[in-house]
């Protein structure tokens, strides 16, 4: 918006009293034109966040292997390496790093499996991989779950039976998980020993940084500073139209009136400045939570 410099305004006005006319017009429409400019601010609609919407759970079937019992063990981080293996060849995708929350989620998923015999990615009481990740603290953006059930030579032949399946591949392989957590837990499941794992995939909501609260908050704040000048604004207006341009008054109310109206058009400007900023950190958090 175009800047008004005051002291030549206040200068015609004292010149157009001299001659015995005021340009109360002009000054009157440095509001209206201000107010015009600036209806967004009162009506516009701030961006929206698109996390909870956009927010997606990859869960392939279960993989139940079988297989004969043996007196193998199991290691979470020779998991973790065997799928960092895979993911360098097959793609040179960027290694998984451990969370430990999602450790710690997986480990209770495998445990609960054996406790309540089930092999299914919800739970008997409705809990699903999402809502297990986020009440150990993992605050996600695109989250995964891989589940294997049975009796393997190795972590690598565990890991290979993941890999042959095309849904737990496109999990280990997924390019936008950056953490993972891994448990491996042998206990009895239908009266036959075996060992299950579990792979809880990640990426946190964190490598998207969300916009302040406080900024739409200062936001808002400003939006109600700028209603109450504008009443103010049209009071002082309505004393103008009713004082006599030759009264004493008359100069020191259009004074006042100018002072609210810089007051005004300071505050509106540097709002309009609040809501681009906001808006673009909303575009790109948005951007970063659907991967463009």
């Amino acid at each position: 918006m175009k800047k008004i410099v005051y002291i030549p305004i206040l200068l015609l006005l004292l010149a157009g009293l001299r001659s015995g006319f005021y340009f109360k017009g002009a000054v009157l429409d440095f509001y209206n034109n201000a107010a015009k400019n600036l209806e967004h601010i009162q009506q516009g609609d701030f961006g929206i966040i698109v996390s909870m919407a956009t927010k997606n759970i990859f869960t392939p079937p279960p993989l139940n292997i079988g297989g004969q019992e043996n007196n193998a063990v199991f290691v979470k981080a020779n998991i973790i390496a065997q799928t960092n293996i895979q993911r360098f060849n097959n793609g040179n995708f960027p290694p998984l790093m451990e969370n430990a929350k999602l450790s710690a989620a997986a480990r209770a998923k495998a445990e609960d499996m054996f406790k309540n015999q089930y092999f299914e990615h919800i739970s008997p009481s409705g809990v699903d991989p999402g809502t297990l990740v986020k009440s150990f603290g993992y605050e996600y953006i695109v989250s995964g779950e891989n589940l294997i059930l049975g009796n393997f030579a190795d972590e690598k032949e565990l890991v290979q039976a993941w890999m042959d399946s095309p849904g737990h591949r496109a999990n280990i392989l997924h390019n936008r998980f950056t953490e993972i957590g891994v448990a491996v837990v042998k206990g009895i499941y239908q009266g036959r020993s075996a060992w299950i794992s579990v792979q809880e995939f990640g990426l946190p909501l964190s490598v998207c940084p969300e916009p302040p609260v406080s900024a739409k908050q200062k936001i808002e704040n400003n939006k109600i500073t700028l209603t109450e000048l504008e009443a103010q604004i049209n009071t002082k207006r309505q004393e103008i139209n009713n004082t006599n341009p030759r009264s004493s008054q008359y100069n020191a109310k259009v004074d006042e009136y100018n002072n609210l109206v810089a007051q005004y058009n300071q505050l509106a400007n540097s709002t309009k400045d609040l809501i681009v900023n906001y808006n673009s950190q909303i575009n790109a958090f948005n951007e970063c939570v659907v991967g463009n």
